[in-house]
């Protein structure tokens, strides 16, 4: 289905939890494409130390994987590399100048929270709800994915209206050095923004819940511009 030229239509959505529903309704619109990947432009701030300006590339297809491509700058100097989620594993990548290795990591830990923010960003492809098994009341609502062999449960912040306002979740991660583990991990959305159809988060802020706002938010992006396929 996904991928191969089919159309969204709101009967799809008739048997999602009611706040499920209204946010898919009102994300994508009637007869845009089933698609099932996406590729992000964007930029932002992300805090390395200090606060650093990055663009990046992103590929997402929920369920499968994503690639994070990123350039910031450090002392004038660049920051070049992803992370990524691909074939059951993750890694994280980067180099200064592009020769200098800055940072390699890779294993179960990493593969563990990469996963996890796999399942969180499928928001950014509201046609692949059908993938996800939906729980959920008048009032609250949750996906869980299943990520190679693992599930991961997202929770779902939407209004009256279906406007999507934030995710949070129980994410593997070490935060501030707190020891490997689940922690939660919010990210909240300032905007939308409507690509081919398709509403997603335009303005956003992510990072762990620590208790201190000014250590546990990490990342904050604008999304230019969406491709589906």
């Amino acid at each position: 289905m996904y991928g191969t030229g089919e159309q969204f239509h709101a009967t799809l959505a008739e048997d999602l939890p009611l706040v499920a529903r209204r946010w898919i309704v009102r994300a994508v619109a009637e007869n845009s494409p089933l698609a099932r990947a996406v590729q992000l432009e964007m930029r932002g701030q992300i805090r390395l130390g200090e606060w650093r300006h990055f663009t990046a590339t992103q590929l997402i297809a929920p369920g499968e994987g994503f690639i994070w491509a990123a350039t910031a700058k450090v002392g004038g100097l660049p920051i070049m590399g992803y992370d990524r989620f691909t074939s059951g594993s993750g890694e994280m990548r980067w180099r200064l100048g592009g020769l200098i290795p800055v940072m390699s990591a890779r294993g179960r830990d990493v593969t563990a929270s990469a996963a996890g923010r796999l399942a969180g960003e499928s928001i950014f492809v509201p046609t692949a709800f059908p993938l996800a098994r939906w729980t959920g009341d008048r009032n609250d609502v949750s996906a869980t994915w299943t990520v190679a062999g693992r599930e991961e449960t997202v929770h779902l912040n939407i209004a009256d209206d279906g406007t999507l306002r934030g995710v949070r979740m129980q994410r593997w991660g070490n935060p501030e050095g707190q020891g490997f583990g689940r922690y939660q991990f919010t990210v909240a959305v300032e905007s939308e923004r409507t690509f081919a159809g398709i509403t997603i988060p335009a303005r956003l802020r992510a990072g762990w819940d620590t208790g201190d706002a000014s250590t546990g938010e990490f990342f904050r992006a604008e999304i230019t511009d969406a491709h589906f396929r």
